[in-house]
């Protein structure tokens, strides 16, 4: 929450407005109280992003702790069904709504030891391309997936943790990457690799 009111008070300082709502994405029911709230002030939303995720341990495949295999596919993968699901009317309602799917490059390209995490992102990327297929001819809505790259988080200074931070794409270069995206008129199931 602090995070949040931290972002807030720089929208606000910056001049423009904003709302958070810190929840618990795995809490049921959660997201759907969310997505109530939003239809009764808006009716409509233009822009989803799914950026909600944990790494998890990085370990071999024979000895992935269930437990926690439990809790990245529920965040990493049924929590962001469920934002879907909530959020679609809302998206449908926009006359140009887009959703945004955040991934890694071991969705698509299986590295060692990051069975759990890439399993949760290669199964996000084929339900929002499938969503992307079922809408394409219902709605102005386009699907995009975005694959942030080497970019200086906390989830990436967990997996390297000898990793020089210096080396790697401040955050708000995503950010760009994804704004200039949104204004673009990109065909749905668009990836895109941020670089740098």
């Amino acid at each position: 929450a602090a995070d949040l009111e931290a972002v807030e008070q720089r929208i606000f300082e910056a001049g423009g407005s904003a709302t958070i709502a810190p929840m618990d994405l795995t809490e049921g029911g959660s997201i759907e109280r969310l997505a109530a709230a939003l239809r009764e002030r808006w009716g409509k939303i233009d822009i989803l992003v799914l950026n909600a995720a944990m790494l998890g341990t990085l370990s071999p495949v024979p000895v992935i702790d269930p437990a926690e295999f439990n809790r990245v596919l529920t965040l990493n993968l049924l929590a962001q069904q469920a934002l879907i699901a909530s959020f679609d009317s809302l998206l449908r309602g926009s006359n140009a709504g887009r959703l945004v799917i955040l991934t890694s490059s071991v969705g698509s390209a299986p590295r060692a030891f990051w069975g759990a995490y890439g399993a949760s992102k290669a199964a996000l990327e084929t339900l929002a391309l499938s969503y992307a297929e079922e809408v394409k001819n219902l709605a102005p809505l386009k699907v995009a997936i975005v694959d942030p790259g080497r970019t200086r988080t906390a989830m990436r200074a967990k997996a390297y943790p000898g990793e020089d931070p210096a080396t790697l794409k401040e955050p708000s270069v995503v950010a760009k990457a994804i704004g200039k995206l949104l204004s673009s008129d990109f065909q749905t199931g668009h990836r895109l690799q941020i670089e740098g």
